[in-house]
């Protein structure tokens, strides 16, 4: 028999070893091909996972009835999608479908102590444009009708401490657009105020935020392309123009203190600086038309996507010198691109046993099937670094 200390099998043994953040996979959330005019979906809404370590996508769920997808994110061991009409809960480590109901008008979450904030927004007046489902089973919680929330349709959602704040932009109807960033009190829940971006901050069609400041790409009236920056102290904003004309739908990320976009129509990505203010964007050297922007501040990559919209999804990835470092195929029209970031413990006591758990990873995150694929060496059991010894 082997054991795994050779002289005493209820040993502790401590492993002093620093926190390390991982991208685990990269889950890449394909909005399809739905054909208007025959009202058909041609490619329906898919959700692949590429592996960062094996360089391998795979799809890992199609939601057949699903005209278009808007969001995805990720909490804990789950992951939540906006697709058409649907809020779908799934299991992070399975991707087993949970729960699914039917949220008409869903455009993007949030998730905040067990709860899960959804905007909506469509062809159609809603009562609420803001609404709160429980995340353990997605059952309907409360909502703010256009009384006491918005009274547009709405779109980004950010929390920042007890504050969420949510894009107004009134997008679905034409020549009326919205340029406002209502805040929702979360400990009372309470929808405290909104906070004007001005005659340039209209039509906010993305919204980011680096803990001190939140910042939106507006397209205006759609002539043109501006960047609000609001502070989280006194909600000051400045609005400055960038461009004669808009940015892509999603086609903006924060990186590294700046907001990396892409004007609609050309194939050049800019950097803004909002400490600088300026009225146009520092060019990178990256050319390509990209749907959507991602930023992976763990290995400092910027991930893009492109598409025809019709017949192909692709990503590549760059490097903090732009450099294209990796590409992978995806779905059709990949609209959203979010990390699964895992972290290794710290500091771990262990009872070296027969706890030793069945659900045991390497430390790039990839499960290893049975203990009888151990080796000797450091794993991850139990959500902690694990040390084996040789011989086990």
């Amino acid at each position: 028999m082997k054991y795994l200390f050779p002289f005493c099998l209820t040993l502790l043994l401590s492993v002093n070893l620093s926190a390390q953040n991982f991208v685990n996979q990269v889950l890449v959330l394909n909005e399809g091909y739905y054909n208007y005019s025959s009202s058909e979906i041609v490619e329906p809404v898919s959700i692949g996972s590429y592996n960062p370590s094996t360089e391998l996508y795979t799809i890992i769920d199609t939601i057949e009835n699903a005209r278009f997808a808007s969001d995805i994110i990720l909490h804990d061991e789950f992951y939540y999608v906006a697709a058409d009409s649907f809020l779908i809960k799934y299991d992070l480590n399975t991707n087993e479908l949970l729960h699914q109901v039917t949220v008409p008008g869903i455009r993007n979450i949030a998730f905040f102590e067990n709860n899960l904030f959804v905007s909506r927004g469509d062809n159609q007046k809603f009562d609420s444009y803001l609404q709160v489902y429980k995340s353990d089973d997605l059952s309907f919680v409360s909502q703010f009708d256009t009384l006491s929330g918005p009274k547009y349709a709405s779109q980004n959602i950010i929390i920042n401490g007890d504050k969420l704040f949510i894009a107004i932009n009134n997008g679905f109807e034409f020549g009326n657009p919205m340029g406002l960033v209502g805040v929702v009190d979360l400990n009372n829940m309470l929808y405290d105020m909104e906070i004007d971006l001005g005659p340039d901050g209209k039509n906010p069609d993305n919204m980011m935020s680096d803990g001190s400041f939140l910042y939106t790409v507006n397209n205006k009236d759609w002539t043109g392309t501006s960047i609000s920056k609001i502070s989280l102290t006194d909600y000051e904003v400045t609005t400055t123009n960038i461009s004669n004309a808009s940015t892509g739908c999603g086609t903006s990320a924060f990186r590294d203190g700046k907001v990396i976009y892409q004007i609609s129509q050309t194939s050049e990505l800019l950097e803004w600086d909002p400490e600088q203010l300026n009225n146009f964007g520092e060019l990178l050297e990256i050319s390509s038309s990209f749907y959507d922007l991602s930023y992976d501040d763990v290995d400092d990559y910027l991930y893009a996507s492109t598409t025809d919209y019709v017949s192909f999804g692709k990503v590549f990835i760059y490097n903090s010198e732009n450099q294209l470092v990796k590409e992978f195929d995806c779905g059709v029209s990949p609209g959203t691109i979010v990390f699964d970031i895992r972290n290794t413990s710290g500091i771990s006591s262990y009872s070296i046993g027969n706890s030793f758990s069945n659900q045991i990873y390497d430390l790039k995150g990839n499960k290893i099937s049975s203990l009888k694929n151990v080796k000797g060496g450091i794993y991850i059991a139990n959500g902690k670094k694990t040390m084996v010894l040789p011989n086990y």
